[in-house]
């Protein structure tokens, strides 16, 4: 016979786990804090519902590289070699005073550095994403596992 069992949706502190695990060793500038308010933020979301965001907010830095029209010239660790600096280029705004007028394109790809995934890149998926579960279903789960289920 099946057994059906009830596991309601992640809390805001399972959320905030949910988005730093999902982000993993991806270069982040985010703070504990700025997850708890991208938990907040994601009432009703399901584990896969911050999976999906989190992989648009990881898209974003390489979006911002893809679309840039300016780079500018950065000192940072080698990819080879962790100890010594290397130069790289970075996508930059016009107006910054080492701005360089490039694209992607015209740059070696061991050159290019991406941007570090910030709290905006996280804002902007947040604002294009919506929750797969609605109020409806969880009540319709809930009242099921009152009358014939196991919560988990």
């Amino acid at each position: 016979f099946e057994r059906r069992i009830y596991i309601p949706l992640p809390d805001v502190n399972a959320r905030a786990n949910m988005f730093a695990l999902n982000v993993g060793n991806t270069p982040c500038t985010l703070s504990q804090q700025e997850y708890k308010q991208l938990a907040e933020m994601t009432e009703g979301y399901s584990g896969s519902d911050i999976a999906v965001l989190v992989r648009d907010a990881l898209m974003q830095p390489i979006r911002k590289v893809q679309s840039a029209t300016h780079f500018k010239q950065v000192t940072a660790p080698s990819r080879t070699n962790p100890n010594t600096a290397s130069q790289y280029f970075t996508p930059c705004s016009p107006g910054d005073p080492q701005a360089q007028v490039m694209n992607w394109m015209d740059i070696e790809g061991e050159q290019l550095m991406e941007p570090e995934l910030t709290i905006q890149d996280f804002l902007k998926a947040v604002k294009n994403s919506r929750p797969t579960v609605n109020d409806a279903d969880i009540k319709q789960h809930v009242s099921f596992t009152q009358d014939f289920g196991q919560e988990g």
